[in-house]
């Protein structure tokens, strides 16, 4: 029953934690959701206008610090969101995206296995780094390519997880998100499409990485990962299985004539990144198609529900 569900939520306050905690309280009317964030990026405004349903707890604070064993009793699943996500700036700062990253997972996992707590772990796509083909979960780790300290940290967590999986019966699914867009209250405007939009709506121009224009990347309908989320809940589905979860492929260039057709008058600035090395690849969501599970989201359907967030926008940024 929906009233007996306990979901705790780290980085709630971000861009895919606060569109879970809202759907998670729609969904399950009665049930507890403990948010824990530390407000890193500072998004208050995560906690507004919450839903009537559910039962909300927030916590300010550090997985890595936290007492997570006084927290787990009675959970039921745990979704780990809690992390540095910027692909390209953790060039910059790769050490301390792999302690943050690893460390903050290392303690919450251990403690999911350790109170029987079914844990929701987020990867990424980014794993699969260069190559020249179509990748699915049963891609081996001797070929998977990352491309940053970001993408190098998820496939050290991945090898954790399995490993207390095998050896402390953790109950776990890793997912492996394509590239996130679609509306959220704590959205972010770092990657791909969330960010053209931006640039198109406030008349900058698009800065397309030079090797990306006519490549093919993943990306999810952030509605999607919510509803795979909840698949893997209401099938009580904690197999310790890797899950490719993607909406879609897509080259720059589709994203950008999508955008166009929201607004006309789009710019395009190509510029130079050292973690745009990769040939394309698709990326397949075998063991979802095993399942049925059916993605509802489309590159329009997220442009149009972002472009609609700022509907009544009327500045124009000074070029």
């Amino acid at each position: 029953m929906s009233n007996d569900r306990h979901f705790l939520i780290t980085g709630a306050l971000g861009h895919v934690g606060s569109k879970l905690l809202s759907d998670l309280a729609v969904a399950y009317p009665n049930a507890r959701i403990t948010l824990i964030d530390d407000f890193y990026a500072q998004r208050y405004c995560s906690l507004f206008n919450l839903p009537e349903t559910g039962e909300f707890r927030f916590i300010e604070g550090d997985v890595k610090k936290l007492d997570l064993n006084a927290l787990l009793p009675s959970t039921t699943a745990l979704f780990h969101l809690a992390a540095i996500t910027d692909a390209n700036a953790s060039l910059e700062k790769g050490p301390l995206v792999e302690e943050n990253n690893l460390l903050g997972t290392r303690r919450v996992a251990e403690a999911c296995a350790k109170h029987g707590v079914a844990l929701f772990y987020p990867s990424s796509t980014s794993v699969y780094g260069s190559q020249d083909a179509v990748v699915d979960e049963d891609t081996p780790d001797s070929e998977l390519k990352p491309q940053s300290p970001y993408a190098e940290s998820k496939i050290k967590e991945e090898r954790l997880i399995r490993h207390l999986v095998d050896s402390a019966g953790l109950k776990a699914v890793i997912c492996r998100l394509g590239t996130i867009y679609g509306a959220s209250p704590g959205m972010r405007f770092h990657t791909a499409v969330n960010k053209f939009c931006w640039q198109a709506l406030t008349g900058q121009k698009l800065t397309v990485w030079q090797t990306a224009y006519e490549q093919r990347r993943p990306y999810l309908y952030l509605g999607d990962m919510v509803n795979a989320a909840r698949m893997f809940i209401d099938e009580n589905l904690w197999d310790g299985q890797t899950y490719n979860v993607v909406t879609s492929n897509h080259t720059v260039h589709e994203v950008i004539e999508t955008i166009k057709k929201f607004v006309n008058d789009v710019e395009i600035e190509f510029v130079e990144s050292r973690i745009m090395n990769q040939l394309s690849y698709d990326v397949r969501n075998t063991r979802l198609d095993k399942l049925d599970f059916k993605f509802e989201g489309s590159l329009h359907k997220g442009i149009e529900e972002t472009m609609n967030l700022f509907s009544a926008l009327r500045f124009r940024s000074a070029q």
